[in-house]
């Protein structure tokens, strides 16, 4: 026994465990849709929130349709009352006291049941039952509820609800007093009737809202399903778009009637041009590197063969001339140079391209600083027979700007003068303009600078092919032009081969009456 027992036990619990892995099984899959995509989301919302809306509704709906059909009915079960109770006072003697009347008033009360499709009762203050219509289910001397009794006792009418204990179904009830108004209460009138045909009609209404509210889901599922796909499609074309974007390909956007699809196809309209600007410069910036490298290795390549050559010369004892090797080691020492501004040079510029190099922007004066970096380069002309002659346009011209950067940018434009200047004159000048700028122009009288070479001076490691002597790096009019746009200037060249060249530096120009 106790074994049957213990495996009725195992077998529940067996059967527990199957439903809980089944209905957790069935939740997670539900859930996985539901978050597989916005389709199905709006889907399975749309859904679930109408079922739970039509049963909720239905619900409502159901007892509100039974209350007003139930009090409905009642009404009409009181007006049915008040007719019997008409229909009674005809007779003469409508207790039944007269045996002669008795068996009129029992025809009189089947006709009324059955013309009403009610049971009807006649009793008195006590509750004895007088007469019925159904007679034969009633015994001689019952009575009727104390509470009927008390309603018409107290001269009220009343219809009431009540649930027969045989069958359980069910049995609407009317009461009114028998006889006239203005007469005193002897007797009462008990209309019953059990509502087959409400229960039907309320079925009916039941069957008509399911049926309602599953066409009703239909038109919701099939409009949840445009409008998901309505939602969905240029989502999904969206995404497409982004793939092509981050593939590197050049994609259209088509506009769409949704507002918020628009925005998000705007900002990745932004969001793709930007990703192409990005890519256009990675690119150029690619290809600036290596072009860089290229031109890097080209220059350091001459001046590092020769010094290989003729280091190999003298450590091999092929030059045994002792003004020989010393004009060799002469040579070796200026390609060290030249090699070593090279690099100074090639950090210089990196440092400006990176965006990293700061200048320190202060109120200096252009005329005193100019005048000072061409004294101090005078000796350096002289050397080729050049004078260095200064013009001061204006007495003080006060402009914002780094003076060391300043300096930097006078001297190397100095030294590119006299290096195209021999036994010529170069100019150093420093002029307002109406107030507003303030003008620092380099001329010389040099060898100039030919055509077809000018448009190509502010490009790295180009040097003009008329210079006899390439001694500098290439570098040096690339990294005045980056300092005077740090600085907020702009420069300018004009030159004609065999008459020399022009440089025009502008600066805006501080309140003079500061």
């Amino acid at each position: 026994m106790k074994k049957n027992v213990r495996s009725g036990g195992d077998v529940y619990r067996l059967f527990l465990d199957s439903t809980r892995r089944f209905f957790s099984k069935v939740t997670g899959l539900i859930q996985e849709q539901f978050n597989k995509n916005i389709y199905t989301r709006i889907l399975f919302t749309n859904v679930t929130a109408f079922v739970v809306a039509l049963l909720a509704m239905s619900f409502l709906a159901g007892l509100m349709v039974r209350q007003v059909t139930y009090a409905q009915a009642e009404q009409e079960l009181l007006r049915k009352a008040k007719r019997v109770n008409y229909a009674l006072l005809q007779q003469v003697n409508p207790a039944g006291e007269a045996g002669g009347e008795d068996q009129k008033r029992q025809e009189l009360l089947k006709f009324l049941a059955d013309t009403f499709d009610a049971r009807i009762t006649i009793f008195d203050l006590e509750g004895t039952i007088l007469g019925t219509s159904a007679e034969q289910e009633v015994v001689p001397g019952s009575k009727v509820e104390e509470r009927f009794v008390k309603t018409i006792a107290a001269g009220e009418t009343a219809a009431t609800r009540s649930v027969d204990r045989e069958t359980g179904q069910l049995v609407f009830n009317a009461l009114v007093p028998m006889g006239k108004e203005d007469e005193a209460i002897g007797f009462g009138i008990l209309l019953e009737a059990k509502p087959a045909s409400l229960d039907l009609a309320l079925s009916k209404t039941r069957l008509y809202l399911v049926v309602g509210g599953m066409i009703i889901l239909v038109v919701i599922i099939i409009l949840s399903v445009y409008l998901a796909m309505h939602i969905s499609r240029p989502i999904s074309r969206l995404a497409t778009t982004v793939a092509e974007i981050s593939r590197g390909g050049d994609v259209s956007i088509e506009e769409d009637p949704l507002d918020e699809i628009n925005t998000l196809a705007g900002q990745l309209k932004k969001l793709a041009l930007r990703h192409q600007l990005i890519l256009a410069e990675s690119r150029r910036t690619e290809e600036e590197r290596a072009r860089l490298f290229a031109e890097i290795s080209h220059e350091l390549r001459t001046p590092l063969t020769t010094v290989q050559g003729f280091v190999e010369a003298i450590r091999d004892g092929i030059v045994q001339d002792t003004p020989l090797r010393e004009r060799y080691l002469d040579t070796i020492y200026t390609q060290t140079l030249h090699m070593a501004r090279l690099v100074d040079d090639l950090l210089a510029l990196s440092r400006l391209e990176s965006g990293n190099f700061t200048v320190e922007k202060v109120p200096l004066d252009l005329v005193a600083l100019a005048q000072g970096v061409a004294v101090s380069m005078e000796a350096a002309a002289r050397e080729r027979g050049t004078s260095i002659l200064f013009e001061k346009k204006a007495d003080r011209a006060r402009v914002l700007g780094d003076a060391d950067r300043m300096e930097q940018i006078i001297r190397n434009l100095l030294k590119n003068a006299i290096a195209a200047t021999e036994k010529g004159t170069i100019r150093v000048r420093v002029a307002a303009r109406q107030g507003e700028e303030a003008v620092l122009t380099i001329e010389d009288n040099g060898i100039g600078i030919a055509p077809e070479d000018l448009p190509h001076i502010w490009e790295r490691f180009y040097q003009a092919r008329n210079r006899p002597d390439a001694k500098g790096s290439g570098l040096g009019l690339v990294i005045v032009k980056k300092l005077v746009q740090l600085q907020g200037g702009k420069i300018d060249v004009a030159s004609r081969l065999g008459e020399g060249t022009t440089f025009t530096i502008t600066f805006p120009l501080l309140d003079q009456s500061g």
